[in-house]
């Protein structure tokens, strides 16, 4: 699943595709790359992110949306355009121009994906963008995001969604040591036998790791390495997940991450 944000201010590339050629473009050139699915979303959600309303989500990436639906590949049906939001209205009328997947970080818009008749990620976040890292605390950070993912799937699954894929949402309410957790453990949420997808690309908490490996470990070895400096381990990450059964992972790095899940399957 390719990142398109859309967006002046997401984590790692807020500004870069803002423009509606380029993100088309780069919609574009991950197809090529090889991804299954370009993920098309229009509102950060990146720790402190300040809401967007939806009328301007909506002027963000509906036209990008729509214009990616021409693509050949799209329209053939082998690559798939989902649209990351966590509003109903903008849900709606992604669909409406030719995304078939409503990835959702609020984990609430399972009767809006019944309705549609699409497919819905849901992924666990605690609080919102601007209040979800303020301290936050698990007696155990796998079984209550497990837990919470099994009951909102089977809600959806009830009110007719026909595809269902569960998210532990790393890095959306969660300190470097339960991402980590959740990571070591992401068997644990394939066993619940609901689908998973994970997005764990150029995160925070790999930054931390890399700087640590950059810095001998030393003092001061905590500072993160850039977004962009932290390809490789997103990949190491995206294999490890398809390792053990991960069926969805969000990449930014879509050429490495699909050569990298082609060698190691």
């Amino acid at each position: 699943m390719g990142v398109l944000n859309v967006t002046p201010d997401s984590f790692s590339d807020g500004g870069r595709f803002l423009d509606h050629a380029s993100a088309v473009a780069r919609g574009r050139a991950m197809i090529a790359e090889g991804a299954c699915i370009v993920d098309v979303g229009g509102e950060s959600t990146r720790p402190g992110a300040v809401a967007v309303g939806e009328d301007e989500e909506m002027a963000r990436v509906i036209p990008v949306i729509e214009a990616l639906a021409t693509d050949s590949a799209v329209a053939a049906g082998s690559v798939r355009i989902s649209v990351d939001t966590r509003h109903a209205a903008v849900a709606v009328a992604a669909v409406a121009v030719g995304a078939t997947i409503v990835n959702d970080v609020s984990a609430g818009l399972h009767e809006v994906a019944a309705d549609l008749g699409v497919g819905w990620v849901a992924m666990h976040m605690r609080g919102d963008p601007r209040t979800m890292q303020d301290e936050p605390v698990y007696d155990d950070v796998v079984a209550e995001v497990r837990d919470f993912l099994v009951e909102r799937a089977t809600e959806a699954v009830a009110a007719g969604v026909p595809e269902v894929w569960i998210d532990p949402g790393i890095g959306f309410g969660k300190t470097a040591a339960h991402n980590l957790a959740l990571v070591r453990h992401v068997d644990v949420l394939v066993a619940s036998g609901w689908p998973v997808a994970i997005g764990v690309s150029r995160k925070r908490f790999l930054g931390e790791l890399t700087g640590r490996s950059d810095q001998g470990g030393g003092e001061g070895s905590d500072t993160p390495t850039p977004p962009d400096d932290r390809a490789e381990a997103s990949v190491a990450m995206a294999v490890w997940g398809f390792a053990y059964g991960v069926r969805i992972v969000r990449a930014h790095d879509v050429r490495a991450t699909v050569g990298a899940a082609r060698v190691a399957g």
